[in-house]
């Protein structure tokens, strides 16, 4: 990995893109980018561009330039970068004389927390610091690099085969990559939530889901705890790295999501299941979370079992 000074430009005219998942509910899209031998490009031949979704980028072969606002630098094989939310930037094939080849990988963080693990949400949230800082890890520890680098190519090949269980294997793989960050980080620049301060809110977490589809508001939270009002919303998004409302909305999505794919209750009833009594509030809710609709979201769920099973089925016959 070489390192050079960055160029003054504005990058903050940076286009914003879409990420389209290629599994709504695994909220990411991995790639794979091939460049020929006997081509080039410059920098200034690939704009600027952002999205919200954490990138990461794991060469394989050849060299890859990757410019952002904190400088540039030239990716060779077994090299691994990630790129924080929203962040600026751009790359390029620098030689000519080699092909390259590497991997895309990008990812909505947020929402491969579930109840256990949302108290480490808040060291990924880049709430004060983009994850940028973490590639530290990779400039200075070689084996957390070559480990996160064969957890991204075991993410990429778990999308491209799609057999039985992929799903799984996919957010298995996030998870040990998130772990592997958070182990390495010997900076201490992840800052994780202490366990007493998870237990204290655990009776509001527990009255959270035992509640779900009734009306839940932060001064019975506030009560529940005796806390003000003020302390008590610092205090939770402190500890777990989304506001009350924030968490209690995802809450209210995941079950919804659940109820989707095992009950045959229509979308106004889900809806009141879990609390929200405004249709058109869900619907609002639900596109924020899974960049879709109710109803497309459990046709595309379908189609995905469907094509699972016809896999599967396949499979069976040629042996």
């Amino acid at each position: 990995m070489s390192v050079y000074p960055t160029t003054r430009e504005a990058y903050f005219e940076a286009v914003n893109e879409e990420v389209v998942y290629q599994n709504p509910l695994l909220f990411l899209k991995i790639w794979e980018i091939r460049g020929e031998a006997g081509q080039s490009s410059t920098l200034e031949q690939h704009p600027w561009h952002c999205h919200k979704e954490v990138e990461f980028l794991a060469v394989i072969e050849g060299s890859l330039g990757v410019q952002s606002k904190h400088g540039y630098l030239v990716l060779g094989p077994g090299d691994v970068m990630v790129l924080g939310a929203s962040q600026p930037h751009r790359s390029h094939k620098p030689n000519a004389d080699t092909v390259l080849y590497y991997i895309v990988f990008q990812i909505d963080l947020g929402k491969h927390f579930d109840q256990s693990t949302m108290p480490y949400l808040y060291c990924f949230s880049e709430l004060t610091q983009p994850l940028d800082i973490l590639n530290y890890i990779f400039a200075e520890n070689a084996p957390a690099k070559l480990q996160a680098h064969a957890y991204i190519l075991e993410i990429f090949n778990e999308s491209q085969t799609r057999m039985r269980g992929y799903e799984i294997a996919i957010s298995s793989a996030i998870k040990r990559l998130l772990l592997l960050l958070l182990r390495s980080d010997n900076r201490n620049l992840l800052n994780d939530t202490e366990e007493s301060e998870l237990s204290r809110l655990r009776p509001v977490l527990d009255d959270i889901d035992a509640r779900l589809n009734e009306k839940l508001v932060v001064e019975e939270a506030c009560a529940m705890l005796n806390l003000s009002y003020h302390y008590f919303i610092k205090y939770f998004k402190k500890t777990m790295g989304v506001s009350f409302v924030d968490y209690v909305n995802y809450k209210r999505i995941k079950k919804s999501e659940q109820l989707l794919l095992t009950s045959e209750l229509s979308i106004m009833e889900i809806s009141y299941e879990v609390g929200i009594s405004n249709l058109a509030q869900f619907y609002k809710l639900f596109k924020r979370h899974n960049h879709c609709s109710p109803r497309i979201f459990k046709q595309r769920m379908r189609s995905e079992s469907k094509s699972a099973m016809e896999a599967k089925r396949h499979a069976v016959e040629e042996t």
